[in-house]
């Protein structure tokens, strides 16, 4: 990561002047240049069973084939070897086209449903979406 940030540091200084390059304001540009990416982490609690654990999330990616907003979705496992995962230990990527098909999916009775089946067993969530941004402008 360090050296990621020192290469792009590096990559923005031209002529001798560094140039600062505000990704802030890039992000919030109103193009929405992506699509429109809703991530999910879960961490479980310490005494759920391995078997309710494979029902959630055969619950969560079932749910592509019944709200028709989902464009597309993907899930994983945590394997991060730096241990710094805070017990999340699955990310789950729901992709929309637009904010209102997420507006869509966010009420839909079986995203409700889906939380009544995870909620007694969930710890801790964390929800980030974000428009993607690919290179840079």
């Amino acid at each position: 990561m360090k050296t990621t940030v020192l290469c792009f540091f590096l990559c923005c200084i031209t002529a001798g002047q560094a140039q600062i390059v505000d990704l802030y304001e890039m992000a919030d540009s109103s193009e929405k240049p992506g699509v429109l990416r809703h991530v999910v982490l879960f961490k479980f609690k310490a005494d759920t069973p391995g078997d309710t654990i494979h029902k959630i999330e055969k619950a969560f990616y079932s749910l592509p084939d019944k709200i028709s907003e989902i464009e597309d979705f993907e899930w994983g496992l945590n394997n991060s070897p730096e241990g710094i995962n805070k017990g999340f230990t699955h990310c789950f990527v729901l992709t929309f086209s637009s904010e209102e098909d997420r507006a869509i999916y966010l009420p839909h009775p079986d995203h409700k449903s889906f939380g009544e089946i995870l909620d007694p067993w969930l710890e801790d969530v964390l929800v980030i979406d974000y428009w993607s941004q690919t290179g840079m402008h």
